[in-house]
């Protein structure tokens, strides 16, 4: 069968809602152990409990090295082997011009979208590294390429993981890791409910598909993504905008 990942294990972060919610159910219809990691226990529990086949929630804090180290000990005590793993939490950050945002804004926004990817890669590594397999799968947003305004923390740091995608898949092409990002436009997720209905209006204007994205939509580009298929693509940034991607 196709991207099939039985026998795998697959870490995916802000599992217990929306998109990640998504991309873990469609990785164990593949077949692969799931870890729900997300700061929302009660959430993923109740996501592994439905998902079954093995599927368990990791409490883990992505913007604390120690927290991420450890959900990482505890996947490969539990399960001996970490495949995949899909940086998926993140955070809208406030809505408001540059000149609004405050110190404190703009580090929120950095340490979840940009540091918890650092954090988790980089935990991972040693483990993919020595069974010479892995693949990464980050998501990152249309907006890391265009820029939305009153977005610019969102904006930044979403441009910045592309680019530290393209770095680290370079950095392990040769040992059969593939390293790769997803970049959605809008997608119908309660992150909306952080936005204003002018700024949701702003990016799906912009999609010549006129709808927003499901989050099931994604779930199947990264499932590609976090397969076995998935043999010669690294370091790339695949876009499902609906058409609004001009690059």
């Amino acid at each position: 069968m196709p991207f099939d990942l039985k026998g795998q294990t697959a870490i995916v972060t802000g599992a217990a809602t929306g998109i990640g919610e998504a991309i873990a159910r469609r990785l164990a219809a593949a077949g692969a152990i799931i870890a729900i990691a997300d700061m929302d226990q009660k959430g993923a529990a109740a996501v592994a409990a439905s998902i079954g086949g093995g599927a368990f929630p990791l409490s883990v804090d992505i913007t604390n090295a120690a927290s991420v180290q450890a959900a990482t000990e505890i996947v490969l005590k539990q399960t001996g082997r970490i495949d995949v793993l899909v940086n998926n939490a993140g955070v809208a950050g406030r809505a408001a011009p540059l000149w609004e945002q405050t110190d404190a804004d703009w580090q929120h926004v950095i340490a979840v979208n940009m540091t918890g990817v650092f954090n988790f890669c980089r935990a991972v590594m040693p483990a993919m590294r020595s069974r010479k397999y892995g693949r990464i799968v980050t998501i990152a947003s249309i907006a890391g390429k265009e820029g939305n305004p009153n977005m610019c923390g969102y904006s930044a740091t979403k441009a910045a993981v592309i680019g530290f995608t393209k770095s680290i898949a370079k950095e392990v092409a040769t040992e059969g890791i593939c390293v790769n990002a997803v970049a959605p436009a809008v997608i119908r997720t309660k992150i909306l409910e952080q936005l204003t209905e002018a700024q949701v209006s702003y990016m799906t204007d912009r999609i010549p598909m006129k709808r927003t994205g499901t989050p099931e939509e994604i779930a199947a580009v990264v499932h590609f993504l976090a397969s076995p298929d998935c043999s010669f693509v690294t370091g790339q940034c695949y876009d499902a905008s609906g058409g609004r991607a001009t690059y």
